[in-house]
């Protein structure tokens, strides 16, 4: 039986270097070169499929030089602003981040590395599309917004329409990544982030995120999960916030929301674990956090 093996490259393959100095500038090259060209931030990602062959752009674009992509910011009733070459070691290091938005804290802190963290960003995770993105299901069940820039303006896609299929997006080919805007978090907003992997520094072989709103009053309880890793793209589960609206006890619907989850997943076989093995983790991952979350024993 024949199989594909990817080489790895001791050299980079040629291309043009750029590096843009305003953001002007660099919508500009981006129309120019569109699907010829790739956004350098991080490179986390990008260095290692250009070294695998997997990449073989003819111009890389380098941001880092872009002030404007640079912004932080978190303002009362409004939210979070976090600009495209916003770190994630950045985020991990904000208290912001830490007390009005800890689910995606939780997620940050426990992707790869300290000194991948260093490099890597949170809108080059999102543009990666990988089905396995880290910040993907907290960022889903905050709400996210991301947006989107070329030089025929500025639009806002919710993160939820944003994956279009694994490493697809709904982007333009003209359009770059210039924030990820989050809404103010629900009042008594608590939230958490599971990650099963084989080592600290894997792939989730399954991660859930959940967040939890005013938990013992059914007509204003928000309960939302969002997964990676156990279908095309990540995935909200939407009708999860229809359940837990109802005044039942807390046991049955976590049950009712434990199998609705199990229904909409679609996980695989590959090298972290089989689909059997992830459909476990689901259901004990979905229990874990519910009942840790809304307290019930």
């Amino acid at each position: 039986m024949s199989r594909s093996i990817v080489i790895y490259r001791e050299k980079l393959p040629n291309f043009d270097y750029v590096k843009p100095e305003s953001l002007e500038e660099l919508l500009r090259l981006k129309d120019e070169c569109r699907t010829e060209c790739v956004i350098l931030a991080g490179g986390t990602d990008l260095i290692l499929d250009m070294r695998m062959g997997m990449k073989a752009p003819k111009k890389v674009i380098d941001i880092k030089g872009v002030k404007e992509l640079r912004e932080l910011k978190y303002e009362e009733g409004n939210g979070m602003s976090i600009g495209a070459l916003v770190t994630l070691r950045e985020l991990e290091l904000n208290e912001v981040v830490r007390e009005k938005y800890y689910v995606l804290w939780d997620a940050v802190r426990k992707m790869a590395d300290t000194a991948l963290r260093e490099r890597a960003t949170l809108a080059g995770n999102i543009a990666n599309a990988s089905p396995a993105a880290d910040s993907a299901p907290p960022l889903l069940v905050l709400q996210a917004e991301v947006e989107l820039a070329s030089v025929n303006g500025t639009r806002r896609v919710p993160l939820r329409k944003f994956f279009k299929w694994v490493k697809q997006t709904h982007m333009e080919d003209n359009e770059i990544i210039t924030k990820i805007v989050i809404p103010e978090p629900p009042p008594e907003t608590s939230g958490e982030y599971f990650k099963a992997v084989r080592s600290s520094e894997d792939l989730a072989i399954v991660g859930i995120a959940a967040l939890v709103s005013k938990p013992e009053d059914p007509s204003k309880r928000i309960v939302r999960l969002a997964y990676a890793s156990v279908a095309p793209t990540p995935l909200l589960i939407e009708k999860v916030e229809d359940i837990f609206r109802q005044d039942r006890p807390l046991k049955e619907l976590i049950r009712e929301a434990v199998e609705l989850v199990k229904s909409e997943v679609s996980p695989i076989t590959d090298v972290r674990g089989t689909k059997e093995y992830r459909m476990h983790i689901v259901e004990f991952g979905t229990l874990y956090l519910l009942r840790k979350l809304l307290e019930v024993r």
